[in-house]
């Protein structure tokens, strides 16, 4: 968050961005969080958050839905080298959630394997559905960002982790207009 406190004021370090970075990392990685995020070109975590070669383990799909490999590439820094924390980011103006939102509400589906994630994010279709609020699209990528965390919290291989204490799965969600990072949910104590 200090990283991202950093994007916001402009004040960047950019650290671990050169080529004795790129030879300490060059046999083995240490990151010290996985982010899951959003394909948004708008939406690049290392630069949110200010970190560099080596920092972080990224995985990107259209409002951070999750299937098996998307899984199974978060699950791998926490349970091959101790990874402590896991982030899912979803953010403001998610196109992919907007796509799905028309696409459920008027009932016609998207072309070819976008109607994969449509389904994916049905769930949280349904959730803002429930909740209601001035801008339901909005409500949806929240509700994403948190049913997509509280999954992976309580996925069979990474809850023992949690549990112990040993990771940390937070939700959080990106202003396109300022730059902030609000965590929502599932912060370490």
């Amino acid at each position: 968050m200090k990283g991202n406190e950093r994007w916001v004021s402009g004040d960047l370090q950019h650290p671990d961005r050169d080529p004795n970075r790129r030879q300490f990392v060059a046999q083995e990685q240490q990151p010290f969080g996985a982010i899951l995020s959003c394909i948004d070109s708008r939406v690049p975590p290392e630069l949110l958050f200010d970190t560099g070669l080596g920092d972080l383990y990224v995985m990107r799909t259209g409002g951070e839905t999750i299937g098996p490999v998307v899984t199974g590439s978060v699950e791998y820094g926490p349970m091959t080298s101790g990874t402590p924390l896991i982030v899912v980011l979803g953010h403001q103006r998610c196109g992919a959630v907007k796509a799905a939102y028309k696409s459920i509400r008027d009932g016609e589906p998207l072309p070819g394997n976008l109607q994969a994630i449509v389904k994916a994010l049905q769930p949280a279709y349904d959730q803002a559905a429930r909740k209601g609020g001035t801008d339901p699209v909005e409500t949806m990528a929240r509700a994403q960002v948190e049913l997509t965390a509280t999954k992976l919290r309580s996925n069979h291989d990474l809850a023992p982790l949690v549990g112990k204490g040993a990771l940390a799965v937070v939700g959080a969600y990106y202003s396109l207009d300022t730059g902030k990072v609000e965590v929502l949910a599932g912060a370490p104590s």
